[in-house]
């Protein structure tokens, strides 16, 4: 048997930590395979070499333009626009969303859960994927938080969300201003944007006050392990929740569609560990 061609592709794809994840979750599985980062500047030519592969990942800027190219696609990935996983069958692509997936995981290791009153922070890919699964859990009631130049592409969330699949609960945007002003409770908040992201960790999309009305809060950044929004979060008692964990998660997720792969608890919290500390190695610890 010829061994597997799995890759990670992206433009410019840079420093990624897909392959240090990817290979030990390869290794604790049994396979030792080796995983490939793929520079794809223009995805059209790029499509014979994909289709030659076993299995890959997707990355920006090419989760939503990889979708015509695909020969099916899940409902969920379709809907939310994302494709991140792929799966290659004699030549043919199928498109997988697991980020929405990776979310919830990160959430349960921790005793919440992406449902009841979520608030989240932007409306672009990471965010629709989130969205979309939230959507899944019944009575959710999710507030979409837009700046105001993106009003409109948060209302379009709104109304690709309130389509799939009839979702009952309330959905609704606001500008980062009125969540300042208004005084509802949520129960975990989600930030799915890039602010506090690596180098500009001194900032937070949102403050103090709006933090202590949440139960919990979910940061997708993964560099700095802690940002300023997680920081915030455990100064006011709120369980806060790093990215990383969702990084490692929605990698599991795209195991278990590949191969069907199922991990030990324990394994992947020494992975999610070892994960944040190869952050911290790359980036001279400042992560």
């Amino acid at each position: 048997m010829e061994p597997q061609k799995i890759a990670v592709i992206g433009h410019p794809i840079g420093h990624t930590m897909s392959p240090f994840i990817h290979e030990r979750l390869f290794a604790l599985s049994g396979r030792p395979l080796s995983y490939t980062v793929l520079d794809v500047p223009d995805l059209k030519e790029a499509i014979p070499v994909l289709c030659g592969l076993d299995c890959f990942n997707v990355t920006i800027p090419h989760k939503n333009a990889i979708i015509p190219f695909l020969d099916e696609v899940e409902e969920k990935a379709k809907a939310s626009g994302s494709v991140n996983t792929v799966q290659v069958k004699q030549g043919r692509l199928f498109g997988y969303t697991t980020d929405g997936a990776g979310c919830r995981a990160a959430l349960k290791n921790h005793g919440a859960e992406l449902s009841g009153k979520v608030l989240l922070l932007g409306n672009g890919g990471a965010a629709r994927a989130i969205a979309f699964e939230a959507a899944e859990c019944p009575g959710t009631s999710l507030t979409i938080v837009s700046r105001e130049n993106s009003v409109e592409k948060g209302q379009k969330l709104c109304s690709d969300l309130q389509k799939y699949r009839g979702v009952g609960g309330e959905v609704r945007v606001l500008t980062y201003a009125a969540l300042e002003s208004e005084k509802t409770e949520f129960d975990v908040l989600i930030n799915a944007t890039s602010a506090g992201m690596y180098p500009h960790t001194g900032e937070c999309p949102v403050s103090e006050e709006v933090v202590s009305r949440c139960s919990a809060v979910f940061d997708a950044v993964y560099n700095p392990a802690k940002t300023e929004l997680l920081q915030r979060a455990e100064r006011l008692g709120v369980k806060a929740i790093g990215g990383m964990e969702m990084l490692v998660f929605q990698a599991v997720a795209a195991h278990e569609i590949w191969y069907g792969t199922q991990f030990k608890a324990s394994e992947l919290a020494v992975l999610c560990k070892d994960a944040a500390e190869e952050m911290r190695r790359i980036f001279g610890g400042k992560a």
